[in-house]
């Protein structure tokens, strides 16, 4: 999901609302997605190490990671009362994939069968032909290839089950959510729009992560600086990412109550190919003089104070077969004088006019970090560059998206599955609702498929290397950190643990009732 981490905790006070109707395949901010994730339960789920579970399911057979059967458990409902069953995740997946409905995580139904016919426009069918309901517990999914990290999916919210109620006002239901997971909507007004939003425990959940305390409060803050603040003073259980300015305090402050963790989540500057100069050859020099331009290293120990290392790839250190050493990654090192090069070289092609900008969103303590960056850059290559402030995370990914945004912006990911291939295809297979940088490279494509059909990890693995080193070469996105989460918890809290991709374990944090 993308990266803007809501700071929260139980009692949970986080920086920024969800902003959109909180529909699982359509809700794709941090925010938003971790109350989905409270709401909703999968056939799998996903434990604080990331290690899966069944969940729903009681049974995922396959011979050849390409033809499944999957076997319901018995009893499960969603809180309206009514039941979870078959057509309850055909249907729901079948609406994601279609693209008339516009979701923004349909991406992943991409290896069944029959889905480009419902994403063609207009698409040819309305419903994925590799999904068959055999009987209410039970239904069949046809791939059209073996997809190695398939069954991994299957704990991502995307394929969450959906009630009958949901088709009848998909909206209306996003604003008002019935799942099956261990939590669910307080009541009516539980949903104040970047105010607060309430969860009680949903005493009929089924499943293998239940709640240890009654209620989840979630209330937004706009600065992490009162959030530390509140989590100081004990008005706050949980913030799950510490401050820029308390970095270098907050282990004192808190002491035994600081947590720490890599976690599955990076940093990256984005650049479409539409901004002046960064289109075509040029662009491709421009971003690699401005990758070498950076001092990641220096920007880590002086803003972070240890919480971020400079990224070594596209995905994530903290992620099964991470390789640190990949051909071309020395792009990513600092080095003043071959960025010069590379710059006089784009030069060559197009003499450089204008400023260098990069965006980023006011509400989420990026402007230190994206400061010291433009100094590095304006120091090495003698252009000027400087931040470019957006007053909201909402209103930056409004431009992203509707690709206004005309210069460099900041953006990451952070993992909804712990895959590889979960932080490269989305954002760079040709075509994805999420390819921020508009990337279309056929033999990353090609190489990303011959990973999903890998018939174990370790192929799998050297394929995304190679398919990396493709990323190398071209650059289309700039990557700039990877996360060493830093959190803490107030008194009153016990058991709170950081997950793998850097958000609470919810369900586990335990509050006794005088507290």
């Amino acid at each position: 999901m993308l990266d803007e981490p809501a700071r929260s905790g139980r009692g949970h006070r986080q920086r920024r609302g969800a902003e959109n109707p909180l529909l699982p395949d359509n809700t794709i901010e941090n925010y938003g997605g971790r109350i989905v994730d409270r709401l909703f339960a999968g056939l799998r789920r996903l434990d604080a190490k990331g290690r899966a579970y069944d969940e729903v399911a009681e049974s995922i057979e396959t011979a050849d990671q390409q033809h499944y059967r999957i076997r319901l458990r018995p009893g499960w409902t969603f809180t309206d009362g009514s039941p979870v069953t078959a057509s309850s995740f055909v249907d729901a997946w079948n609406y994601g994939a279609l693209v008339t409905h516009a979701q923004l995580s349909s991406w992943v139904f991409a290896p069944i069968a029959g889905f480009d016919e419902v994403q063609s426009k207009p698409p040819s069918a309305q419903t994925m032909s590799g999904l068959k309901v055999v009987d209410e517990r039970t239904f069949t999914v046809d791939l059209k290839a073996p997809t190695i990290d398939f069954k991994a999916r299957l704990a991502f919210s995307p394929f969450y089950p959906l009630p009958a109620a949901a088709f009848r006002d998909m909206q209306a239901f996003g604003r008002r959510p019935v799942g099956n997971g261990p939590y669910k909507f307080a009541g009516p007004d539980a949903w104040q729009h970047d105010v607060r939003l309430d969860l009680v425990r949903n005493d009929s959940y089924r499943g293998g992560r239940p709640a240890r305390n009654r209620k989840l409060s979630f209330i937004f803050y706009q600065s992490f600086d009162t959030a530390y603040d509140d989590l100081q003073a004990d008005n706050l259980d949980v913030l799950d990412t510490i401050p820029d300015s308390a970095l270098t305090i907050y282990r004192r402050d808190l002491g035994d109550r600081a947590i720490e963790g890599p976690t599955a989540q990076n940093q990256w500057l984005g650049i479409q190919p539409s901004v002046p100069h960064f289109g075509g050859q040029e662009g491709i020099l421009r971003r690699k003089a401005i990758s070498l331009a950076i001092d990641r290293a220096g920007i880590a120990k002086a803003i972070f104070r240890g919480t971020r290392v400079p990224a070594r790839d596209f995905t994530s250190s903290a992620l099964p077969g991470y390789n640190g050493d990949l051909p071309g990654a020395e792009v990513l090192r600092y080095n003043r004088a071959e960025a010069k090069r590379l710059w006089a070289q784009a030069d060559a092609i197009a003499p450089w006019s204008g400023q260098f900008r990069i965006a980023y969103n006011s509400d989420g303590g990026h402007q230190a970090w994206i400061d010291a960056a433009t100094n590095s850059i304006r120091n090495t290559l003698g252009i000027d560059a400087l931040g470019a402030p957006y007053p909201t995370f909402k209103q930056i990914r409004d431009a992203v998206v509707h690709r206004t945004i005309g210069m460099a912006f900041r953006y990451g990911w952070q993992g909804d599955y712990p895959t590889m291939l979960e932080f490269l295809e989305p954002n760079f297979v040709t075509g994805s609702a999420t390819n921020d940088v508009l990337y279309a490279n056929p033999e990353f494509d090609r190489l990303l498929a011959a990973a999903e059909a890998a018939p174990d990890e370790p192929t799998s693995w050297k394929l995304v290397a190679q398919a990396q080193t493709v990323l190398l070469g071209e650059l289309p996105t700039i990557p700039m950190f990877d996360y060493i989460n830093s959190a803490g918890r107030s008194t009153k809290v016990r058991n709170v643990v950081i997950g793998w991709q850097g958000l609470p374990d919810y369900e586990s944090v335990e509050k006794p009732e005088a507290s």
